[in-house]
């Protein structure tokens, strides 16, 4: 389990440079905690866009969006939290809570305009749905 644990440390705190490698060679600019927001949020995106189908499967029901996300938000917050050590542990970054904050911000933000426009696509295809309907 410990070589597990180092293994992962490790391949995140790689992931951790290259992504800060192409943060600045590209002139991106962004700060850690932009950096945080940025991929955390994409990543649970991520996680949400792939997730919702398996789920949504196994469970034809509503609450598959609500079970997704619940399982999706364990997995970024941990996710963030074994960052932030990695960083600690290797010395590639500065452990911060500030950085855990932005992360999971990313991820909320980007949720809710996810959100958005689910509902507002579904609420678009029930109200067609019922047009046809009442031409019948």
């Amino acid at each position: 389990m410990r070589d597990i644990i180092f293994l992962f440390t490790t391949w995140i705190a790689r992931l951790h440079e290259d992504i800060i490698g192409i943060n600045d060679n590209g002139q991106y600019n962004l700060t850690d905690k932009q950096l945080h927001f940025w991929v955390i949020g994409l990543f649970g995106m991520a996680l949400i866009l792939v997730l919702q189908p398996i789920f949504k499967g196994l469970a034809e029901n509503d609450l598959t969006l609500i079970i997704t996300w619940i399982y999706v938000f364990t997995v970024v917050l941990v996710i963030t939290f074994a960052i932030e050590l990695g960083q600690w542990y290797t010395g590639s970054g500065v452990m911060e809570s500030e950085d855990v904050f932005y992360g999971i911000t990313g991820f909320l933000v980007m949720f809710v305009i996810y959100a958005i426009i689910r509902g507002t696509i579904l609420t678009i295809r029930n109200m067609l749905r019922r047009d046809d309907r009442d031409r019948v």
